[in-house]
């Protein structure tokens, strides 16, 4: 018998803000910039739902260590101006959140300062505060589950009660080699055949969600 889930751990990016868009177009300029030319589908498989640390690791051994360092640098000052102008919490997120009862919190590949702007930009930061966890705390970034099973212990609860809202392909592996619930969110910028997958419940609405995790349908 499945035991009724206990929390709701939450990706950041595309999950509870949209900013995966914001970040794509970042980083596909900043490739034709910089010398390595990128499609959205390159970006998306290469760096979508991956920590800093990953990605930084790809652009390094690409176009050496200071071409690397100075990407980052500008990625992290355009997304910013991209993010203080255009950034809006994920459709559907704000009545989402008002109709799930159960606890939450959110684990992200991203940093605590960058979580602090991107959630603070969409008035979602006071939600989670207290609750935030990030990728910078643990040894492996998504796919691995590092971040969630630390999530999990950092909240007090057993990881077979966890559900965890991803909308990334490293997310939702990360998810169930944690041994946990996965709910793919597929109406962002990754297919939903990516998502698929046991013990994974895809959906294309986040209004969708208190639904289907107070219905349990995961097979």
């Amino acid at each position: 018998m499945i035991k009724p889930i206990e929390l709701v751990i939450f990706d950041c990016d595309g999950v509870l803000v949209d900013s995966e868009r914001i970040a794509a177009r970042v980083q596909i300029a900043l490739g034709a910039e910089l010398g390595w030319p990128l499609t959205e589908a390159e970006v998306i498989a290469r760096f979508i739902g991956r920590s800093q640390a990953s990605i930084s690791a790809q652009i390094e051994e690409r176009l050496g260590a200071e071409t690397a360092a100075l990407w980052w640098q500008r990625f992290e000052q355009l997304h910013r101006e991209e993010v203080d102008t255009r950034l809006e919490a994920v459709d559907g997120l704000p009545e989402a959140l008002d109709a799930i009862t159960l606890p939450t919190c959110v684990a992200s590949s991203g940093s605590h300062e960058k979580m602090r702007h991107t959630l603070g930009r969409t008035g979602l930061y006071e939600r989670f505060a207290g609750r935030i966890h990030s990728a910078t705390e643990v040894a492996h970034g998504k796919p691995a589950p590092d971040l969630f099973l630390y999530a999990a212990r950092r909240m007090g609860v057993d990881p077979a009660v966890c559900a965890v809202v991803e909308d990334s392909r490293p997310g939702v592996q990360a998810a169930r080699a944690a041994g946990m619930r996965a709910f793919g969110y597929a109406g962002g910028l990754t297919d939903a055949a990516l998502l698929e997958g046991p013990g994974t419940v895809v959906f294309h609405d986040m209004r969708e969600l208190p639904g289907l995790l107070a219905g349990e349908h995961v097979e």
